[in-house]
């Protein structure tokens, strides 16, 4: 073998090791990610269950052990972060992400007719905000209406706020709509029964809050 196929056959070999290396490098990573995914969503299959069991003990509890942000709202939020994380790294268009988040918006739908009943039943007066988005490119206001909505989640305890993807195949979701007569202009906010289509800053959402005023002050008594 002359010096220039030992050159040749050298190249090969190392291109070969590098190329196997780095396949094998990409391999241990995808399954870890596959794994650390699996077991995300297994955790949220279980916080799934265990807020369905939440609803039925607390549609049992007295009027003395409710209150208008129940310790659903922090279980909710926390199982919303872990449907867009897996759908962060899925796709939105994974089957599994969208078997997931319509599992969430039915929680978020049985939550809200439990919270409706719950004050009626209680004297409690929370305040509704439902929040229609579209993850399909074609809303570039809705996570700005998001981060609001957070903001004011944050400042505002009794507020509660719903979430829904309006593009989302779910026939719980398409009887909301029409219960709310909403139209397809996006984002839109259903607040007192009332839905306000187009971004909305704080001040402006503010301005939407039925006694607005009476929720700071009590939200300033709770910190």
């Amino acid at each position: 073998m002359n010096q220039n196929n030992k050159r040749y056959l050298v190249a090969f070999i190392i291109t070969g090791a590098v190329f196997g290396t780095a396949l094998t490098v990409s391999t241990v990573f995808n399954n870890a990610r596959l794994e650390q995914i699996r077991a995300i969503q297994e955790n949220i299959a279980t916080d799934i269950l265990s807020l369905e069991t939440q609803f039925d003990l607390l549609s049992e509890l007295s009027c003395r052990d409710i209150r208008e942000n129940s310790v659903l709202s922090e279980t909710l939020a926390d199982v919303s972060r872990r449907v867009s994380y897996t759908e962060e790294k899925l796709g939105a268009d994974n089957a599994e992400v969208i078997r997931l988040k319509r599992q969430y918006t039915l929680l978020q739908i049985k939550d809200l007719l439990l919270m409706k009943k719950v004050s009626q039943k209680c004297g409690l007066e929370p305040v509704f905000i439902l929040y229609f988005y579209s993850n399909e490119k074609d809303c570039p206001d809705c996570e700005r209406q998001g981060y609001v909505l957070t903001e004011l989640g944050d400042k505002y305890p009794k507020l509660r706020i719903y979430s829904f993807e309006y593009n989302l195949d779910l026939p719980a979701l398409k009887t909301l709509l029409t219960i709310n007569d909403l139209k397809n202009e996006l984002p839109a906010l259903v607040i007192d029964g009332k839905p306000h289509y187009g971004f909305r800053s704080v001040d402006d959402t503010k301005k939407l809050i039925p006694n607005i005023e009476t929720l700071a002050a009590t939200s300033t008594k709770q910190k």
